[in-house]
């Protein structure tokens, strides 16, 4: 790309600018490519102007530049000294319409997709990696399931099979009238009313699908770049990582797979209840019976179906060394549709006509929501244990969240909320139904949902207690460090500036209350273990007593029959507003700026990374982002020999990196990172130590021209990178200081804003600390020595910039 030079080993720091070439020397252009982070922003906030023109890209996202710079590479002679300025806008990727709120409901597969990439960082070839993914990628497949079941808890089980089928429910209500055995239709049979009622969770599982397969092609299917990234073979193995792999952000055979295999787990699902309830009309008769056989037969083929799913599962891991692009094999295709064959004969099996036969009681199968919580409960302990094997060996973990049992404490939670989302809907769906009475108490109409529902419910109001506890102690700890810290706060400022208490104590609040992001290990793991045991215990009061927790305790003293009421009752109340407020908050988050710079980081932490687990899941937004900004970066160079500086604000550093990684090397070589409030070590490194880790980021600063990263101490989502340059320089400067100026002063009459995780530009040194960069890059540069004179593979010398590092 370049020509020689004199001095092909001269170091980034010894480059000179334009004024210092040839008069005569042809100018080369510099790109400043800026990347907003949480929450969004528009272009034209991002390049101060109101008139921008968009560059590259389309309504979800594009490149924009200011209206006067879009022909930035027609004059060159314009921009000496001074990069073209180009924002990067992918907010639409994310915070879109307010629709999409309804994404919040697959909150518990996206929790569990999670799971899959906070694996402890052990070498890439430990054995026990293939099956921490593989008892994810299980235990992803059970909450699929378990959403089926409470989909056909609520239409087969509370609509079809009680209500349905009693007249004190079914008066009253028109549009259940024509399934009422007093009407004795065609419909009134309850075969044949199960059959109907099966299309609503079928119409579910559907809607999950296509919008699954719609996702993948709206946001995930951008194809990477032409050229092969890679690491260069002077960074050590350890620092390696699986994101500057050529196929890390295109998988898309892995989610068909996994699509093709969840759709079929929840259409068996479906077929598997009603061939419960035809089992039960038909074991009366004897299993002699036509219709008998015909069940036994429609068992087996559910069963080698779901061990065909099973297998699917099994052997679906991703492939990141190239992208995913083949075909899946026929088999796998076939599945859903085999599944749906199997599901259309189960209706018609069990909507036959069996006179005598009447719904009386829950539906069988009821058991089946304690089978799935037990064996949730053994894959999370499974995986707490491989996780711990894979600590052991793990190359760096003093920062690893909770000492790598992120994972499995995560998927936990996964499991917890959808238990709370299925049971809350069948609960308040039951109450619903039978009017003014409790659904499982005396004289009630209908015996209501199962009784493991009720007990979960009655555990969720001491969760809440705990949670209460720890927020308690969350408090008085920023309290004390608010103390601590106020001590020192005047001590940052002019000494002119006479100290305010009042001023200094909301500083010092500030401070404290930024720090509780690192406190947040503990609260996932108090709530984790506590739901674990009390998971553990509303199962066995469940298989125990078979009763609810108030019809359980009535022989027992009246404080604890009392006690019992209560926290049924509320418990089944709290876990129906849950799912209230859960799409609440996620249409405000959505539709209200605050709102979404308050959640947002914690959804687009979890939709950064790609289905690996659930294909359900809400999409990957940095499938998108990434590809394009590799994309823009490697073709900016190659056409114009050019350098960059890729500046990215929270989540938008985190997807500069990610893009960086995926450049060839010797592009990569040519770009200079600068990061502010940044979460990349905080967050990531803590949380998803195989892909973040400080070995990860180290071989990132190794293999790039330059990097620096600016944090306050005020700031709750970004932070230090923590890595120290070979000649001693730091990548992080700061923490800067917050407010800018701590009283009234001449140049700041009025009280300096606490900035916090915000407009970091405001700081002088942002500035500073901006032009180093782009005087480094330089618009006129030495040149790398020829492909032929460098070892393959590496970079050109004078441009690989970790001579300054």
């Amino acid at each position: 790309m370049e020509t020689a030079d004199p001095t092909p080993h001269a170091r980034p720091t010894d480059r000179g600018t334009a004024a210092d070439g040839p008069p005569d020397a042809a100018p080369r252009l510099s790109l400043e490519l800026l990347v907003h982070g949480v929450g969004g922003t528009t272009a034209q906030e991002m390049l101060g102007d109101p008139r921008v023109q968009l560059i590259t890209g389309d309504d979800t996202a594009a490149c924009y530049r200011r209206t006067e710079d879009a022909d930035a590479e027609q004059r060159p002679d314009d921009y000496r000294g001074e990069p073209v300025r180009e924002a990067y806008c992918w907010s639409n990727l994310t915070s879109g319409n307010g629709a999409r709120a309804l994404w919040l409901i697959l909150v518990p597969f996206m929790v569990a997709n999670l799971a899959h990439w906070m694996r402890p960082a052990a070498p890439p070839e430990h054995p026990a990696q293939r099956i921490y993914d593989l008892l994810v990628r299980i235990l992803a497949l059970t909450l699929t399931v378990l959403l089926a079941a409470a989909a056909c808890e609520v239409a087969l089980d509370l609509t079809a099979w009680q209500c349905a089928g009693t007249t004190v429910c079914a008066s009253g209500k028109s549009w259940m009238g024509f399934l009422s055995p007093d009407n004795s239709g065609w419909w009134s049979a309850p075969g044949r009313r199960l059959a109907l009622a099966s299309v609503v969770p079928l119409l579910v599982i559907g809607f999950l699908w296509w919008l699954s397969r719609r996702t993948w092609s709206a946001y995930e299917s951008a194809s990477p770049p032409p050229r092969l990234p890679g690491t260069s073979r002077d960074t050590p193995v350890a620092e390696r990582t699986a994101l500057s792999r050529e196929g890390f952000w295109y998988g898309r055979r892995l989610v068909a797979r996994l699509r093709a295999a969840h759709t079929t787990a929840g259409v068996l699902t479906v077929a598997a209840v009603l061939l419960a309830a035809a089992a039960k009309a038909d074991g009366r008769d004897g299993g002699d019976t036509v219709l008998g056989v015909t069940g036994r037969a429609l068992t087996a083929l559910v069963i080698l179906l779901a061990a065909a799913t099973l297998v699917v599962v099994w052997r679906t891991a991703r492939s990141e060394d190239a992208p995913d692009v083949a075909s899946d094999h026929l088999v796998v295709r076939a599945l859903p549709f085999a599944s749906l064959g199997v599901l259309a004969l189960t209706m018609v099996h069990t909507g036959w006509a069996r006179p005598g036969a009447h719904s009386h009681g829950p539906l069988p199968g009821a058991a089946a929501f304690g089978g799935i919580a037990v064996f949730q409960g053994v894959l999370v302990l499974a995986l707490a244990v491989t996780a711990w094997v894979l600590q052991r060996a793990a190359r760096d973990d003093a920062r690893t969240a909770l000492r790598g049992m992120g994972g499995p404490a995560v998927a936990l939670l996964a499991c917890a909320v959808g238990g709370v989302l299925s049971g809350g809907v069948a609960q308040r769906f039951a109450d619903w139904l039978d009017g003014g009475a409790t659904p499982g108490q005396a004289h009630a109409p209908i015996p209501g949902p199962p009784v493991l529902l009720s007990w979960q419910a009655s555990v969720i109001p001491v969760l809440l207690v705990v949670v209460a506890v720890v927020a308690v102690l969350a408090a008085l700890r920023v309290v004390i460090v608010r103390n601590r810290v106020a001590k020192d706060v005047p001590g940052l400022y002019d000494p002119r500036e006479h100290p305010d208490a009042g001023r200094t104590k909301r500083i010092a609040a500030t401070i404290a209350g930024a720090g509780l992001t690192d406190s947040a290990p503990v609260l996932i793991a108090a709530t984790s273990a506590v739901t674990l045991v009390l998971g553990a215990g509303a199962v066995v009061g469940a298989w125990l007593t078979g009763r609810a927790p108030g019809r359980a305790t009535e022989g027992a003293p009246p404080v604890v029959h009392a006690a019992a009421e209560t926290a049924e009752s509320l418990g089944s109340w709290l876990m129906g507003a849950g799912v209230i407020l859960l799409i609440t908050m996620g249409r405000r988050a959505y539709r209200d700026h605050s709102a979404r710079r308050t959640i947002g980081i914690l959804w687009d932490v979890g939709t950064f990374w790609p289905r690996a687990a659930h294909p359900f899941a809400p999409p990957c937004y940095a499938e998108r982002a990434v590809p394009d900004l590799t994309w823009r970066m490697a073709t900016w160079t190659e056409r114009f020999d050019g350098r960059l500086v890729l500046s990215g604000h929270s989540q938008g550093s985190v997807l500069a990196a990610a893009a960086v990684w995926q450049l060839d090397l010797v592009t990569r070589s040519r770009v200079a990172l600068l990061t502010y409030g940044s979460p990349l070590e905080r967050l990531y490194g803590r949380w998803f130590p195989a892909f973040f880790g400080p070995p990860a980021l180290t071989g990132l600063h190794r293999e790039m021209d330059d990097w620096r990263n600016l944090w306050r101490f005020t700031d709750p989502i970004g932070g230090p990178i923590r890595l120290t340059c070979e000649d001693g320089r730091r990548i992080d400067q700061g923490p800067l200081r917050d407010p800018l100026a701590f009283g009234r002063t001449l140049q700041n009459p009025l009280p300096a804003q606490i900035l916090g995780h915000g407009d970091y530009q405001a700081d002088p040194v942002f500035e500073t600390v901006r032009a180093e960069l782009i005087a480094r890059l330089g618009p006129d540069l030495p040149c790398q020595r020829p492909a032929d004179d460098r070892p393959e593979g590496r970079p050109a010398q004078g441009s690989s910039g970790r001579s300054s590092a």
